[in-house]
């Protein structure tokens, strides 16, 4: 969630109708925010992540206009195509590969529109951006810079020009040691050979992306024309960044202006604001929201939140503005259709069929393990199902499992697959309490993944001084007793064990799980300094 700080007085200039402090934080919870705090002119307002566009007090009071009727449907921003160039090296493909850019001319550089922009910037960053890993936005007065302009990758030590905010000449490596921002976001290059650099026909140093822009191109309050470039990995989230910062400018008087960004291999006019196309039937919305609206009514309430609506019998042709990243499906515009309605306007009912539901089989095999595991002296945690490859594999000394499902686009570098054992989940959470007294017994009944399937898993670990094989064994011998299962045991040649200290649990001949005393090497990865002996079990047995 992102907390915005708008002032009202700007955001009702910007709105152009007058309406009260009080109307105002009534209305802004019914189009998806809460409201965080009201210090008197300022406002913080916290928004939900899948609506980047309204990260700036241009965004809102463009929505806002939509909402309360001032100025419905798409809205329109003229953008003058230039031949203006930006050239993309091959040598940025393995560091940094994609950017974007685009012009707004004409910009009135106001207190109000700074702390915005700086604002807008900062959320995107930390949204959007990863924290600049994905996205990374650069805005530079123009007036010392010329076309063509080349984004490419250069050795640390051989690129030397004045940071933002200094007017010594640095190396780049130098910048990541001594600049703030350097230090800030160094990590963002770990392991590069070559920087990124984007450098004007004279040579001159724009950016030094994702860490700082150069002190050449510093924005001040006599800055009129801005060029704005995004680096990054997606290059879809760099051109939603991109018309999120443009149209922000727009709705402030600027004028937008495309960049040709050149890549070796294609080339795209930027930026662009072409709107996407998504068709929606009448009959499908009705259908989920149990309303009975017609397709003009529903195409009016797209229209409210700033959507181009055309209808055609029952059908409705939906314009998407390009500041929209949310729009994958029907449901999300359905779900717009439903605030702009209000949620209390729309009738409830009784469901049509009366159902009874039951536990389901494995949990009630899961809460038989957990009742006995709490009978043992074990204490029940909860670890979220993402973790990534190194704690899954490389600190269990495991080979990495062929069906590990992994994270397009995660969040955070420890989140990048989803878990195929809870034990590596529970080292960690061992490791966040070690400074705990001993002995520390925990157990956990979850889901992992492998493939297209979810198991559920019990696991425990018991960490002190004595922490042995025998005391697993007794664990897991006299638990599955009392869970009704026979077991015999088998030779384990898991890494993650003591070689001879750890057992394979088997079923019918099939192997369910294993426990055993942990190799001293992974106790160490996970910083730990007693022995830990566990055990980790298919609760879902055929």
């Amino acid at each position: 969630m992102a907390v915005i700080k708008l002032s009202y007085r700007d955001l009702v200039g910007l709105i152009g109708q007058d309406i009260s402090q009080d109307e105002l934080l009534e209305m802004l919870p019914m189009m998806g925010s809460d409201i965080d705090s009201v210090e008197g002119d300022i406002m913080n307002i916290e928004f939900f992540p899948n609506r980047p566009d309204l990260y700036s007090v241009e965004g809102v009071a463009r929505a806002v206009r939509g909402f309360m009727g001032i100025e419905t449907g798409l809205a329109q921003y003229t953008v003058k195509r230039t031949n203006n160039v930006l050239k993309v090296d091959p040598s940025v493909r393995e560091i940094r590969p994609f950017i974007v850019a685009g012009i707004v001319r004409n910009v009135s550089m106001t207190g109000e529109l700074i702390a915005s922009l700086m604002e807008a910037q900062e959320k995107l960053h930390l949204t959007l951006g990863r924290k600049r890993k994905k996205v990374a936005i650069g805005v530079h007065d123009m007036a010392h810079l010329k076309f063509p302009f080349v984004y490419r990758a250069v050795e640390p030590t051989k690129m030397r020009f004045a940071p933002l905010g200094y007017t010594m000449e640095m190396n780049m490596s130098e910048i990541l040691e001594r600049h703030e921002k350097g230090v800030e976001y160094a990590w963002t290059l770990d392991g590069k050979p070559r920087y990124p650099v984007i450098q004007d026909a004279d040579g001159k140093v724009l950016s030094f992306p994702p860490i700082i822009n150069g002190n050449i191109t510093t924005v001040t309050e006599k800055t009129t024309d801005l060029f704005l470039d995004l680096t990054g990995t997606d290059m879809n989230t760099l051109r939603t960044a991109l018309n999120i910062i443009a149209t922000l400018l727009a709705e402030r008087g600027g004028s937008i202006e495309t960049v040709k960004v050149i890549y070796p291999d294609r080339e795209h006019i930027l930026p662009d604001l072409e709107p996407r196309s998504r068709k929606l039937a009448a009959a499908e919305v009705n259908a989920l929201l149990g309303t009975d609206y017609s397709a003009e009514q529903i195409a009016e309430h797209l229209a409210k939140m700033r959507f181009g609506a055309k209808v055609s019998g029952g059908e409705i042709t939906v314009q998407v503005p390009g500041y929209r990243n949310d729009i994958l499906h029907s449901v999300d515009l359905m779900e717009d259709i439903a605030i702009s309605a209000g949620y209390g306007q729309i009738t409830s009912r009784m469901p049509h069929s009366l159902t009874f539901g039951t536990e389901r089989p494995v949990e009630v095999v899961s809460n038989t393990a957990r009742r006995l595991m709490v009978g043992h002296g074990y204490l029940e945690v909860k670890s979220i199902s993402l973790s990534c490859e190194n704690e899954q594999f490389g600190m269990m000394l495991r080979p990495e499992d062929p069906n590990l499902v992994k994270i397009q686009n995660p969040i955070a570098e420890y989140l990048t697959c989803m878990r195929v054992a809870l034990v590596p989940s529970m080292m960690a959470f061992l490791r966040a309490n070690k400074h705990r007294d001993l002995p520390q017994n925990i157990f956990e009944a979850g889901s992992v993944v492998s493939g297209t399937e979810t198991v559920r898993h019990l696991a425990a670990l018991s960490m002190h001084s004595k922490a042995s094989f025998t005391e697993m064994k007794s664990l897991v011998q006299t638990v599955l007793r009392d869970m009704n299962i026979k077991i015999a045991l088998g030779q384990c040649n898991d890494p993650a064990y003591i070689p001879g200290r750890a057992a394979e649990i088997l079923v019918a001949g099939k192997s369910i799980g294993s426990f055993g005393e942990y190799h001293p090497q992974v106790l160490e990865n996970f910083g730990l300094g007693y022995p830990v002996a566990g055990l980790e079990i298919v609760l879902e047995i055929p």
